[in-house]
């Protein structure tokens, strides 16, 4: 029988993950049958648990639950792409491999948001948790150098489409589903439960 009583947690303690719990839990055998009722074999279910270390992205994800989108940009003046401004977040320049800054963006994403491009799909892999269909797009904002993929809540996207941030400021869950986006102009009784604008 499973038993959740005990299920795993991570802390840091001194600079390091400290696990405690079970992180692997098993459930109960089922046997698989054909049409016949002959066995052919069993599910054999498992409950995993991974650690995913954002390490210098950690920021990044927790500014989301505060109505905040950051970015970073290279200001090593020794760099040829000094003043690049990166969403999503990178930690480093690609090119000179200086630290980035963190900055930012979100005043920006409500100025300059615009759909690059889209994609409509029914069909996910494993683990989705969006409601079908998912509104996949592609933004750009203006003066940013990267393009950033996100989806929409509301609304059907445009190429061409002025859209707005919005963020799960209630139970967050501290990825990147806590940020999604909407027409520019969409009233704040429009939007999926715990999510709202920047403040």
């Amino acid at each position: 029988m499973n038993n959740q009583n005990n299920r795993g947690t991570v802390k840091v303690v001194n600079g390091r993950y400290r696990p405690e719990g079970k992180f692997h839990i098993a459930y109960p055998n089922t046997p698989i049958y054909d049409e016949n009722n002959k066995l052919m074999g069993v599910t054999n279910p498992r409950d995993l648990t991974h650690i995913h270390s954002y390490g210098g992205e950690a920021i990044f994800f927790e500014s989301l639950k505060d109505g905040k989108l950051l970015g970073t940009q290279c200001n090593n003046p020794d760099c040829e792409h000094t003043g690049n401004i990166a969403i999503p977040f990178k930690i480093h320049c690609p090119d000179c491999l200086g630290k980035n800054t963190v900055i930012d963006l979100t005043k920006k994403a409500y100025e300059s948001a615009t759909v690059h491009t889209f994609m409509i799909t029914e069909r996910t892999g494993a683990f989705n948790t969006l409601e079908k269909p998912i509104r996949f797009i592609n933004i750009e904002f203006e003066g940013v150098d990267t393009i950033l993929m996100s989806y929409m809540s509301v609304g059907e996207p445009e190429i061409g489409m002025k859209v707005v941030p919005i963020f799960k400021t209630v139970d967050p869950t501290f990825t990147i589903l806590d940020m999604s986006w909407v027409p520019k102009g969409t009233a704040d009784d429009q939007l999926p439960e715990g999510f709202s604008f920047s403040e």
